[in-house]
Order: C-alpha cells, then sequence, then structure tokens
C-alpha cells in the first residue's frame, strides 16, 4: 500500500465537503488536526518514559555474584526426649 498522492487528498475532500458541507468541514479539520496533535505528544511522552526506565535500568549497578558459596546452615541435632519426665519419675519412686 502506497502513500497518498495529490489527487488521492483531492478526492477525500471533495467527498468530505459533499458528506460534511462546507460549514462543518472546518471544525471537523479542526478537530482532527487536535487530536493528531494529542496522539503525536501522547506517543512522545510514553516514548520518553519507555527510555527513562531503560536508562535506570542500565544504570544500576550489577548484583554481585560471590564465587565462594555462602555457609549452609547445620541443623541442630536433635535432643531425645527423655523416657519420663521428672513428674513421672516422681511418681514411680512412691
Amino acid at each position: 500500500m502506497g502513500s497518498l498522492g495529490v489527487p488521492e487528498l483531492i478526492i477525500i475532500f471533495v467527498v468530505a465537503l459533499i458528506v460534511f458541507g462546507p460549514k462543518k468541514l472546518p471544525e471537523l479539520g479542526k478537530s482532527l488536526g487536535k487530536g493528531l496533535a494529542e496522539f503525536r505528544r501522547a506517543s512522545n511522552e510514553l516514548k520518553s518514559t519507555i527510555e527513562e526506565e531503560v536508562r535506570a535500568i542500565e544504570a544500576e549497578p550489577p548484583a554481585r555474584y560471590s564465587s565462594e558459596p555462602e555457609p549452609e546452615s547445620k541443623p541442630e541435632p536433635e535432643s531425645k526426649p527423655d523416657a519420663k519426665t521428672t513428674s513421672e519419675t516422681n511418681l514411680d519412686a512412691h
């Protein structure tokens, strides 16, 4: 699909003039221009925001990774429960 040339633009203008009339056409052109300007402004803002985020990510220092592994914590040996608690021992003594 190619770009629009002068003959195509003239045809579009004539059709718009017939459909909308000479009084409404300047209003529509103004609204279309404002809409395109707002779209361009929003797309430029989005582009600059993305570029800023990329620069911020690139500027962050890389995370340091140590070549030595972290010391693993050894689990504490589980204490064996006493066969009898002190109160049970006292009961047996009686």
